[in-house]
């Protein structure tokens, strides 16, 4: 019994300008503008949405499938995957592209430049989900936006319950293709902005968003998140860190502790409570798969904070 994670696979290059962006563009001028900045400081980090789930879905001791096209340049990404031991049978490389590459300037002022290439992610729907594999459930994530509505309708014909995480994608499905998405979908989870524009494009309220799936999960940062499902909300409570030091991929981790919980038929406060710790350990690492634990660690961890073990 695996989850298939349907999503992005990416890089992101990561630098840092040791001033602020507004001390070198002048706003009279932003029509001509050229600049340049001197980043002394860079990192490399694997990423994707896809990639990040599976990753955390793995320190929890399950087995996550990741559909996902990547370009000729995987290589050192493959290598990390197979070091953490995730299976890659249903990541389609395709030689004339680049795997999809995020660039990304921050300042002093935790302002940031974000340039994205797509690369081979447009061409997801290249992929199909397989139907003999034992797949749980699915989920889709961020990704191709043609590859996002073809795998969302493959799982219903599967008969796959699967999780719609539209994330960053949201700005590409207007109004009646997110209400396909609704009814199609068996859960959906979101961050409190994302539920917003949701509502927005929709028209529906969060109650009413929530009635047609089994569950509407809404991640609220440093206030916790809240689990709508037949009728009741429940209220997850964040977990405090010692440091927070990178956000970044800590939706990502937030999703594949729901994964957990629902492989492990957990109700839903205990699901989201795993959830929730999970995001907390990996704001305290630079980078999206940067941390790591043994799950005794994390299970002691578990009932530290909330008192009871799962």
């Amino acid at each position: 019994m695996t989850a298939l994670i349907c999503g992005s696979v990416a890089y992101d290059t990561i630098m840092v300008f040791p001033d602020s962006f507004k001390n070198h563009i002048l706003p009279e001028q932003v029509h001509i503008l050229n600049v340049s900045f001197l980043v002394p400081e860079l990192r490399r980090e694997y990423g994707g949405c896809a990639g990040n789930i599976a990753y955390n879905l793995k320190l929890l001791g399950k087995e996550p499938l990741i559909m996902a096209t990547v370009g000729k340049d995987f290589g050192p990404y493959g290598d990390w995957m197979s070091y953490c031991g995730l299976n890659q049978a249903y990541v389609k490389i395709l030689d004339d592209n680049y795997t999809a590459q995020a660039y990304i300037t921050t300042d002093q002022d935790d302002n940031q430049i974000t340039a994205f290439h797509p690369g081979a992610m447009s061409f997801s729907h290249l992929n199909d989900i397989p139907t003999d594999q034992g797949i749980r459930f699915g989920m889709v994530s961020p990704d191709g936006k043609a590859g996002m509505v073809q795998h969302a309708r493959q799982f219903v014909e599967a008969g796959i319950p699967f999780i719609f995480d539209p994330g960053q994608g949201m700005p590409m499905f207007d109004g009646e293709e997110l209400l396909d998405f609704i009814d199609k979908a068996t859960w959906i989870t979101v961050n409190d902005y994302e539920a917003r524009l949701m509502q927005d494009r929709t028209g529906l309220s969060a109650n009413q968003i929530a009635a047609r799936v089994d569950a509407l999960i809404i991640t609220r940062g440093g206030e916790g998140s809240q689990i709508h499902a037949q009728g009741k909300c429940h209220e997850i409570p964040p977990v405090s860190t010692a440091e927070a030091v990178d956000p970044t991929g800590c939706g990502d981790a937030y999703r594949a502790g729901l994964l957990f919980g629902m492989l492990e038929q957990l109700d839903w406060p205990t699901t989201g409570r795993i959830a929730s710790l999970m995001g907390s350990l990996k704001i305290e690492t630079y980078g999206t798969q940067n941390h790591s634990f043994e799950q005794d660690s994390f299970r002691r961890k578990f009932h530290t904070h909330f008192g009871y073990d799962f």
